[in-house]
């Protein structure tokens, strides 16, 4: 490798160039090995593989690295060859509120007048814009590429989501964490971790990543945190949560609008904090934000919540959708797992004068046996439920719903998102509230390997336009 001059790296062969290093890992689905002819037909100089790899005959024709563990071999080449990230790095894990609460820390650093970014689900959130990333959490090549760039472009600080995913296939390896959270832990992705234990295993491994020094915050009403602690060594830790924690949510009271007012007891003192936001649960990841900026700031948690009336909405995220003629109240949000859909039921029903109605489906080609849990979940929570389709992918998407209505006597049922929506909004009167769950803030319906354009929020107005009918 020394005498070899590299000119890049890649693990996808459609993305090599000349002079470049490929990595060719063995996945679930596909084998990197068999694209190795792919990749050096476009340029590649050196092939990087695993000890227990079967390897076709090279003929010469590029040098071959083996490593017993070549995910992380590979995360840690793209950190050295790409530029320095940018001088903080926060991670967020957990199964609910990531997406929140990297946003949320990327607001509170630029009402700080610092600049920062975020990355995951949302794509690249920077103070120029949004750039989307295919990958809640990015392959060590895009990710080391993206952060020496925010480097270059003096970009102070990072949030970034770490999926179980990313953390299992070792693509953030290469990083040197400051602080990182974990939100919450409930099922989900079992299609891939096959067990809790797995899915708990992958997220944990974030904590492997925190430098000496670092600060970890937990959510304290997790059942996981000793789990955790267990994996922290002499790091700091700061809790947040409702029924304990070093930061704890102590109240709080429906402002009207979408907005709510909460009290907050740390270090001993409580004080009350107006959010634009809706939802405990946004609240929890508030709280959660607000610690991780707190502890790599060195200001107290107070501090940074004075800050938080500033806050806005995160795109999908219990985001309210204005218009509705008789005035009832509309949100959209991402929640697709069984502790998601009961977190935001819940916590609307508290606020709820009038009815409460979701629209809501499961995703196909992923875990089977959540669909009937949250289908027992919004029949017992929600007044109004129909049950629609949410991107089936190639299964049949009347299965995936007939698994659902299975456990939720009396929901309607509506293969036509679309209509689904509309039929929903039409119903509702000036007290009631409605929720359409599950794809938040994306743009497409998959149908058998096509993307379909299709939006929540779009067809909430367009069914308000209609004038609720």
């Amino acid at each position: 490798m020394s005498d070899i001059d590299i000119t890049g790296l890649a693990a996808d062969s459609r993305q090599v160039r000349q002079g470049n290093l490929f990595a060719a890992f063995k996945g679930n689905r596909t084998d990197g090995r068999c694209f190795i002819d792919d990749a050096l037909d476009r340029g590649a100089v050196a092939v990087l593989v695993g000890d227990d790899a079967w390897m076709p005959a090279l003929e010469g024709r590029a040098a071959i690295v083996v490593a017993a563990s070549p995910r992380h071999v590979f995360a840690r080449m793209c950190a050295r060859f790409h530029a320095p990230p940018p001088g903080i790095v926060v991670a967020v894990t957990g199964t609910n509120g990531k997406s929140s609460v990297v946003d949320f820390c990327r607001q509170f650093w630029s009402a700080m007048g610092v600049r920062a970014a975020s990355f995951g689900t949302l794509g690249m959130v920077t103070p120029e814009g949004i750039q989307g990333l295919g990958y809640t959490t990015p392959d060590p090549a895009g990710l080391h590429a993206c952060m020496g760039r925010l480097n270059a472009r003096n970009i102070g600080r990072v949030a970034l989501e770490a999926s179980s995913h990313g953390l299992h296939q070792r693509r953030l390896d290469g990083l040197c964490v400051d602080a990182a959270a974990f939100t919450s832990f409930s099922r989900d992705h079992l299609d891939y971790h096959l067990t809790a234990e797995s899915y708990l295993e992958a997220k944990l491994h974030l904590f492997d990543l925190m430098r000496e020094g670092g600060t970890a915050v937990l959510n304290a009403d997790m059942a996981e945190h000793g789990a955790v602690t267990g994996r922290l060594g002499n790091r700091a830790i700061v809790s947040f949560g409702e029924t304990a924690g070093d930061i704890t949510l102590t109240g709080l009271a429906d402002a009207g609008d979408g907005h709510q007012v909460i009290e907050v007891r740390a270090a001993g003192i409580t004080r009350t904090v107006m959010l634009q936001l809706a939802g405990r649960f946004q609240a929890l990841n508030v709280l959660c934000a607000a610690a991780l900026v707190a502890a790599v700031e060195d200001q107290s948690v107070h501090d940074i919540l004075a800050l938080a009336g500033r806050l806005e909405c995160v795109p999908g995220r219990l985001e309210m959708v204005p218009g509705h003629p008789a005035g009832a109240r509309v949100y959209v949000d991402y929640a697709h797992t069984p502790d998601a859909l009961a977190t935001v039921l819940t916590g609307l029903r508290g606020t709820t004068e009038g009815r409460l109605a979701v629209v809501f489906g499961c995703g196909g080609d992923r875990d089977r046996e959540k669909r009937p849990q949250m289908g027992a979940i919004a029949a017992r929570l929600a007044d109004d439920v129909c049950v629609t389709d949410d991107n089936p992918r190639t299964e049949d998407a009347a299965l995936i719903r007939r698994a659902i209505l299975a456990a939720a006597p009396g929901a309607r049922e509506s293969g036509d998102r679309r209509e689904a929506i509309h039929s929903a909004v039409a119903s509702l009167g000036g007290e009631d509230v409605l929720v359409v769950a599950g794809k938040g803030h994306e743009r497409g319906q998959v149908v058998n390997g096509d993307v379909l354009p299709f939006d929540d929020r779009e067809e909430v107005r367009r069914a308000f336009r209609r004038g609720g009918s």
